[in-house]
């Protein structure tokens, strides 16, 4: 009996070791097809792991955000409001699995951004008020995550620049985010870690 417990064991240790293998070749595989410029390769391989991988909030995250950067500029309506559509069941994916989770929270006021951004007239005055509190509510869970930072500072230059205020408050922002870039570590590989790029962009043009 003992050493047939230490063979089960010792069975499922190897089954454990192998899905993680596979999770974690798939995970590098599809952000190298995005790193390659392939977005709908990347997005569909990282839906093909969230399926696989149910409890896991990463995948369905990723291929979310992949949809939602994809729509910003994007001119023809029915594929911007499809990809859209795509990336919102993702995160509700991603929230039914990881709920209160800043990250989740900067990705879906990213997406109600997109929405306003292809058409203000219709969703401004509905969305924007869910941004501000979207980021609120991350920055009280998270005041040191720089992404949750980051977001909150360009939607704010954005607001201030439309009704003509002052940036220079929020650029502050964007200086602090850029130090809690340097301190910042992600849980694994995997984890959200982006930003820093585009806090310098940002800065720039604050100057």
């Amino acid at each position: 009996m003992k050493h047939f417990l230490i063979l089960l064991t010792a069975f499922l240790s190897m089954g454990i070791c192998q899905a993680q293998s596979n999770y974690e070749k798939g995970m590098q595989k599809a952000f190298e097809l995005w790193g390659q410029n392939k977005p709908n390769e990347a997005a569909n391989m990282f839906e093909r792991i969230a399926s696989a991988e149910t409890d896991n909030w990463l995948p369905p995250y990723w291929a979310a955000q992949i949809n939602i950067v994809s729509s910003f500029g994007e001119q023809n309506l029915d594929k911007l409001s499809a990809q859209l559509k795509k990336a919102q069941d993702l995160l509700n994916d991603a929230m039914a699995i990881s709920k209160n989770n800043p990250e989740i929270m900067v990705m879906q006021a990213l997406l109600y951004t997109a929405w306003i951004a292809s058409d203000g007239a219709t969703y401004g005055m509905t969305l924007s008020p869910k941004v501000v509190e979207l980021y609120a509510k991350a920055e009280t869970i998270a005041p040191e995550n720089p992404r949750v930072v980051t977001s909150k500072a360009e939607w704010n230059i954005g607001s201030a620049q439309y009704f003509g205020q002052d940036t220079a408050p929020f650029c502050k922002d964007l200086e602090n985010a850029l130090e809690l870039f340097a301190k910042f570590k992600p849980e694994s590989e995997f984890h959200p870690k982006w930003g820093k790029d585009r806090v310098v962009q940002l800065l720039e043009s604050c100057k």
